[in-house]
């Protein structure tokens, strides 16, 4: 079990501007003497800060495209409707042990600038996740929607059930390079790493990005086409970014080619070659990243269902999640990490008998280079932890079949 929270909370964050300089300050204190404090803080931040000759300035008014994103029933969950919806997960997993949350939220993000720019929009997300795990056996699922109608926990908990109930006596499997599936999980969440340094544009301008040095070359199979679509109603949708700016769907690689990564005003100004903000400007608190693709989205494929990609495969490995990532180069956009709650082995086009946790270490562009297909459909899998401020976001990824992924190791049979 998680530690069930309900939680109200209200940030105001200030930028107050002098020349060049400027500073912010934060606070959760919304009367009076609260806001008054906060405009001195920030005045005497920016009083102090060196100049940045850099600073584009405070965004300019603009009108935001409407978005979706927002239900009045996701809204208005309260408490004993959160826990209907778990306890709904708990008895869909029968004798096996659970685990997990379900999560709901509705937040609302405004922005007013001495501009004249002035936004607002509402936002509600659900999430239900379940890991099923015993002795010697996991496995692991999750949804997640701005609808909660279109959640059923239920699901959820027996497809990770009966994934953790084919993970028993797991076996281990040397290390090389194997033909692999990778469900939408493992998929997203490998993608989420390598965005990071990768397809926003601070990671260009310091050259640590993949595509430093290679936009508008072929990069990938030209069966890979990734954007970040914030205007997708099948994701989390956003209308605007953290400094007022309307957003755009931004094509990302198309057919294999890399063709651009997401900017914000403060790159835009530095890059001094045209580049214009694509409305991808991060919390304060995120801003050492610079603009990240907060909306990914991999164009999906031919095949029906993941055993159609085993087939293709025909020997190799079959992964549900990845677990422990972290960056080992990003200039290679190398990855390494964990697989978790169900890792298989593919015989003969089949997914066959269970492994234990493998370890692997994988460059996510050599991974994408031959990439036999991917499902016609595409599961929205979240990427937001819930330990700071809500702000929803995903991935919507389609499973896919590749033809070389690095196992480096063995790690823990699956199970608690």
């Amino acid at each position: 079990m998680h530690q069930p929270t309900l939680i109200e909370n209200i940030v105001v964050t200030l930028r107050v501007v002098r020349g060049k300089r400027s500073g912010v300050a934060t606070t959760n204190r919304v009367d009076g003497d609260g806001l008054a404090e906060l405009a001195e803080r920030a005045t005497s931040a920016a009083e102090s800060a060196p100049p940045d000759e850099s600073f584009p300035g405070l965004a300019p008014a603009a009108e935001p495209t409407r978005v979706e994103g927002y239900d009045e029933d996701t809204a208005g969950l309260g408490p004993d409707e959160q826990a209907r919806r778990a306890a709904a997960a708990i008895d869909a997993a029968g004798d096996m042990p659970v685990y997990g949350f379900f999560t709901s939220a509705a937040s609302e993000l405004a922005i007013a600038s001495s501009t004249g720019l002035n936004a607002e929009q509402r936002m509600t997300d659900a999430t239900a996740l379940v890991v099923a795990a015993a002795e010697g056996c996991s496995g692991y699922a999750e949804r997640t929607a701005w609808r909660v109608a279109d959640i059923d926990p239920a699901a959820v908990a027996r497809e990770a059930t009966e994934k953790a109930a084919r993970t028993t006596d797991a076996g281990e499997l040397e290390p090389g390079v194997y033909r692999a599936v990778l469900e939408p999980y493992a998929f997203a969440d490998l993608l989420d790493y390598f965005s990071h340094d990768s397809l926003g544009a601070l990671g260009l301008l310091e050259k640590r990005s993949y595509f430093s040095g290679r936009l508008g070359e072929q990069i990938v199979d030209d069966k890979i086409t990734i954007t970040d679509d914030p205007l997708d109603p099948h994701g989390l949708p956003k209308s605007f970014d953290f400094e007022g700016t309307p957003k755009q769907r931004v094509i990302l690689v198309e057919h294999g080619v890399a063709r651009g990564v997401v900017w914000d005003r403060t790159t835009a100004a530095q890059a001094s070659n045209g580049a214009t903000t694509t409305g991808h400007a991060g919390p304060v608190e995120s801003r050492d990243w610079g603009p990240l693709p907060y909306s990914l989205s991999i164009a999906t494929g031919e095949a029906e269902s993941v055993e159609e990609l085993a087939e293709l495969v025909g020997d190799g490995i079959y992964i549900t999640r990845l677990h422990y990532l972290g960056v080992v180069d990003p200039r290679e956009g190398v990855v390494t990490g964990m697989t978790r709650d169900g890792t298989f082995r593919i015989r003969g086009g089949k997914i066959a008998e269970p492994l234990v946790n493998l370890r692997f270490t994988v460059a996510v562009p050599d991974l994408l280079r031959e990439v036999y297909s991917l499902t016609k459909k595409a599961a929205l899998v979240n990427s937001q932890n819930f330990y700071g401020d809500r702000y929803p976001y995903g991935v919507l990824a389609p499973a896919i079949a590749a033809a070389r992924f690095t196992i480096t190791g063995v790690g823990s049979k699956p199970g608690i």
